[in-house]
């Protein structure tokens, strides 16, 4: 099964870039600067560059409140970078031993009995088993230590 790995939308990054409110309804913290470890940024799926500023804010991955609509902080860069639009598995992956895989359907409803703690190796298999299941319409990939949402897994498009 091919996988598409989907960073948050441009559009939503260049408004909260703006000044626009987070899922919490206040504007991104400025000022951090990365270190170049652990500060993974949404939108290009990599970690935000040694020296540079990047932004806090809470990001909610889903379209309307719902209780399994899960609320947390995020990191982004604050310059403009470009989305990740890669093929393969996006280097934000390859910056920690183990992550959640979570299974949601298409009213995102979490799938009960999917969420697990897998090692870096195995996220990609756990995605296709995950996808496999008809009633699964995503996967949302968070971080094992802090529960931080990372990305989105989907089915490729045939």
């Amino acid at each position: 099964m091919d996988l598409i790995y989907e960073a948050m939308s441009t559009p939503t990054v260049r408004a909260l870039h703006a000044g626009g409110p987070d899922a919490n309804g206040q504007p991104a913290e400025r000022g951090a600067i990365s270190d170049g470890r652990g500060t993974p940024c949404r939108h290009c799926l990599g970690q935000v560059p040694e020296g540079r500023e990047f932004l806090i804010l809470a990001h909610r991955p889903f379209p309307e409140l719902q209780p399994y609509a899960e609320c947390g902080p995020v990191f982004l860069c604050a310059h403009a970078c470009a989305r990740w639009e890669g093929n393969g598995v996006p280097p934000v992956l390859g910056s920690s031993a183990q992550f959640l895989l979570k299974a949601y359907s298409a009213d995102h409803r979490i799938r009960y009995g999917t969420g697990r703690i897998v090692p870096q190796a195995e996220v990609a298999a756990y995605a296709e088993t995950l996808l496999s299941a008809p009633e699964t319409a995503f996967v949302d990939v968070r971080s094992a230590a802090n529960n931080c949402f990372l990305l989105r897994i989907r089915r490729a498009r045939a």
